[in-house]
């Protein structure tokens, strides 16, 4: 049976967008790959193509550039997936964000947090680096992350959880510089400290600075 024209039609188009999906997925996994292994400065979109098995032409496309490329490859490894969807409406904060009580709240978020900076693993490192392109980036993903905390404060504020005298703004900053990747990297790497000390720690500290009954748990 020959497909009608409008039938063909979607079905070309379905392939093509399942093409460029797996094409631009190649990209970030190439781009993540070689980030990690050779740094940013030799971290060429040449090579990305290269080892994505695609065209320069295709990388410039979909991302502009490099310093785009790097943000893009960060922003996959703080979701876990390429899939658009918030991180406030994803699951782990979803669940942060239904707690019916202040310390769960907290105990939950300390973990999303401690995932977010497993998956970025050496990304923040690459980060980090000296080169003048990532300052950008850099300022973005800071900028970004101040916004996150921002809102989880503010629902602290909103549940009447914060402790009272504390502003939100005041609060955002304290979890800001708590929740920040220069801490998790100096706990987890310079201090080898375990997933679930960290969490715990977290969790501690974020109480104390935030809630108005702080006491070790």
């Amino acid at each position: 049976m020959t497909p009608q024209p409008d039938a063909a039609h979607a079905y070309d188009a379905s392939g093509r967008r399942a093409a460029a999906e797996r094409s631009r997925r190649a990209v970030l996994d190439a781009g993540r790959e070689l980030l990690l292994r050779d740094g940013y400065k030799a971290t060429t979109i040449r090579a990305v193509a290269q080892h994505a098995g695609v065209s320069p032409e295709l990388v410039y496309k979909a991302f502009g550039s490099k310093p785009q490329l790097m943000k893009a490859v960060y922003d996959v490894a703080l979701a876990g997936d390429d899939e658009p969807v918030p991180m406030g409406q994803r699951p782990e904060l979803r669940a942060v964000f239904a707690s019916a009580e202040a310390r769960e709240a907290l105990r939950l978020y300390a973990a999303f947090v401690y995932g977010v900076h497993e998956r970025l693993g050496g990304l923040l490192a690459v980060l980090a680096g000296s080169d003048p392109e990532l300052a950008a980036v850099a300022m973005e993903t800071e900028a970004e992350r101040l916004t996150g905390v921002s809102a989880f404060v503010d629902h602290l504020a909103a549940m009447g959880w914060l402790r009272p005298g504390l502003s939100a703004s005041a609060g955002a900053d304290s979890c800001w510089v708590l929740t920040s990747p220069q801490v998790f990297d100096q706990l987890i790497r310079a201090r080898a400290w375990n997933a679930e000390t960290y969490r715990r720690w977290l969790g501690r500290m974020l109480a104390a600075a935030l809630l108005p009954d702080a006491v070790d748990s």
